[in-house]
């Protein structure tokens, strides 16, 4: 049996428009979508803003009642079985809500584990053993006022593990953390993964998804569009180069004429403090930078670089550049 199993899953909202004409809008968030987890597995979801992965995270924990199809969760219904649902699974949403910051490490927990309805005595041993599984052994005494981002995301985990749940979902768990924080925390997920965990991910950082996940679903606007390991989504862009140009303030008709040029696959900007970094999709390879430098005359140009794509090219190809 699979850890998740969703059917056809959709997810419609109404809206009125208009103040003195009213009209109802329907926006599709989730359009028949489906896929599956299995025990064990860290699967990756991937998908620009407005895709549609927190929506659907949401229908599988049961904070939201689907618009039509089904799904499954350690072979409970998500809707009809919502609260043996519920045993069974752990949610972090990314940021800092959830936790009472005068309230120390320990005894968020306990009050935590109370709400669980987990045995007092269960709970003064797995809290100590909860706390060194996150990396906050010691700290356990201290105001969560005073933690770190990153130290508020580890009790989060903590918190989430309480009841030893077997499936969690991680929504943009690392979204807002710092460099050292965001790994501290993925070698956090990698440890539960360790054992046996079944594990759902969203995150907008191609790097992470491909270093921690088994198996990607890439969903655009409602849909799955592709499906596979990190490795079989870039051999989408096997047959493609990246040449990545280092700008300064580059304007809109030089990036039109680079869009124009018959060889470029995609093109994307990525603002990176006082600089612009292109990324230019290519078959032609290095060959493509005379040209490409020709489109920028006149632009200032640091740095250029062409280099294999990564899972990152691979997703900018399958989802048209969206971001």
């Amino acid at each position: 049996m699979n850890a998740i199993e969703v059917e056809h899953l959709r997810r419609v909202y109404r809206a009125q428009i208009g103040v003195f004409n009213r009209s109802i809008k329907e926006v599709v968030a989730v359009d028949d979508i489906s896929f599956d987890v299995k025990q064990g597995e860290l699967f990756g979801l991937l998908g620009p803003n407005g895709a549609g992965k927190t929506t659907t995270i949401k229908m599988l924990t049961t904070l939201l009642i689907p618009t039509g199809g089904s799904a499954s969760i350690a072979g409970f219904d998500a809707v009809k079985q919502a609260t043996d649902v519920r045993r069974r699974i752990g949610f972090i949403f990314g940021g800092e809500r959830g936790l009472y910051w005068r309230l120390s490490g320990d005894d968020n927990l306990r009050y935590f584990a109370s709400l669980y309805g987990v045995d007092p005595a269960v709970s003064k041993k797995r809290i100590p053993y909860l706390m060194e599984l996150v990396g906050l052994k010691g700290r356990g005494n201290e105001r969560v006022g005073g933690y770190s981002r990153g130290m508020k995301q580890r009790l989060h985990v903590a918190r989430t593990l309480l009841h030893d749940p077997d499936i969690l979902f991680l929504d943009e768990p690392t979204i807002g953390l710092d460099p050292v924080g965001a790994r501290e925390f993925r070698s956090v997920i990698l440890n539960l993964q360790s054992q046996k965990k079944t594990i759902l991910l969203t995150t907008h950082y191609m790097f992470e998804a491909d270093a921690l996940s088994d198996r990607i679903a890439i969903i655009n606007k409602g849909c799955v569009i592709a499906l596979d390991t990190p490795g079989g989504l870039k051999q989408h862009v096997s047959d493609l180069s990246v040449v990545e140009v280092e700008t300064f303030g580059t304007s809109e008709e030089a990036l039109g004429k680079l869009r124009k040029l018959p060889f470029v696959d995609a093109l994307s900007v990525e603002d990176r403090e006082q600089k612009q970094m292109l990324l230019i999709q290519t078959t032609r390879g290095a060959e493509a930078v005379p040209d490409v430098m020709n489109a920028l005359e006149g632009q200032r140009v640091g740095s250029v670089i062409v280099r294999e794509p990564t899972l990152e090219d691979a997703y900018v190809r399958l989802v048209g550049g969206a971001a």
